[in-house]
């Protein structure tokens, strides 16, 4: 068996694909969460664990308008599988009590109210002991074609609100993280999202989640043509190409990166049940995965020069929208967390 020496950062699995793009009309129904942690607390390679989960915040899973007692109820239940908490995705949209980032004051108001929910349930984790890493999810909450009506108009907005969800964070003793996706309008692009966090002007309390699969859609300008990095009749053969191109886009949005998600992508777009089409998650294993997952995380988890960064201390495997039936087998997570590890082995450290 290989010697896993390093512990950092903790490996985590996500339990928001148990929701996402499911039980709406046509979708499959949603999976319970204690399915999912009964899953990721089973799930083993070469006897390394799970060591945490990532939350949505959300029925129905864990209602936003949870109290104290009912939080404290369910860290105990997950501790109890022997995990840890880490990041939270904070239901910010419209349909789920929430609003557009750049919305009127009303939605806007929707919006950062639903963060305060999240970052007082975060602080109440950290106070029961549960979650000593991660930060608070978020996106603009509006689609780009919206955005593109007036995007120096709209992206101003949504860096006022993102800026007024960073203080709120503050005061919690939270951070930020704005998950970009060529589906949410003004973080539609890897230069669009640099300008973003720009104009919020918060680093280390507002940044980037880096979702390995969302961010390589960036390099073939996915709803943002100007951005593209490479050319349309790009051949995935061309590896080297491929590499700087990700590079490129990785180098941009590592400074500002708080939280990252270790996944794969087959390089076509995707959406079930309500979820508006975006990079399409792949099993890690799945022979049409674009991404040499291993190499491609230290993209991010590597300064321009090679050296670690260690700024963050857990990572997360995110696969969206993938079929209940392959998700109920424990084979599944099993190869998930073997992928991690290796990310692990190659890009962490010990403490």
């Amino acid at each position: 068996m290989a010697d896993h020496a390093n512990t950092f950062p903790k490996l985590h699995n996500a339990m928001w694909p148990g929701v996402v793009g499911k039980g709406a009309p046509g979708a499959e129904p949603f999976i319970p969460l204690d399915t999912l942690l009964e899953l990721t607390s089973k799930a083993e390679y070469e006897g390394q664990k799970f060591d945490g989960v990532d939350l949505w915040l959300a029925d129905p899973h864990i209602s936003i308008n949870a109290s104290k007692d009912e939080i404290k109820r369910v860290s105990d239940h997950i501790a109890s599988y022997g995990l840890k908490v880490g990041s939270f995705v904070a239901p910010i949209w419209g349909g789920a009590g929430g609003g557009s980032a750049m919305g009127d004051a009303d939605e806007r108001k929707r919006f950062l109210s639903q963060v305060e929910k999240a970052c007082r349930i975060g602080q109440w984790m950290r106070e029961m002991g549960i979650r000593p890493t991660g930060g608070v999810r978020i996106d603009s909450s509006t689609g780009v074609d919206a955005w593109d009506k007036d995007p120096k108009g709209n992206t101003k907005l949504i860096a006022e609100t993102f800026r007024e969800a960073g203080r709120i964070a503050q005061s919690y003793g939270e951070f930020i993280v704005a998950e970009g996706e060529i589906c949410w309008g003004g973080m539609h692009s890897w230069r669009e999202n640099v300008n973003l966090l720009e104009m919020v002007g918060m680093p280390g309390i507002v940044g980037y989640q880096a979702d390995m699969a969302h961010s390589m859609l960036f390099v073939l300008g996915a709803n943002a043509e100007k951005d593209r990095l490479l050319p349309a009749d790009f051949a995935w053969t061309d590896k080297a190409a491929l590499d700087a191109a990700y590079h490129k886009v990785a180098d941009a949005l590592r400074p500002w990166t708080l939280d990252f998600h270790v996944a794969q992508n087959d390089g076509t777009t995707f959406g079930s049940g309500t979820h508006e089409k975006t990079g399409r998650h792949c099993l890690i294993d799945d022979p049409n995965g674009r991404l040499d997952v291993t190499k491609h995380a230290g993209y991010w988890l590597r300064d321009q020069q090679g050296n670690l960064t260690k700024t963050v201390r857990h990572i997360c495997w995110d696969g969206c929208m993938f079929s209940n039936d392959v998700m109920a087998r424990q084979d599944t997570w099993n190869k998930i967390l073997g992928a991690m590890v290796r990310v692990r082995d190659a890009h962490g450290w010990r403490e």
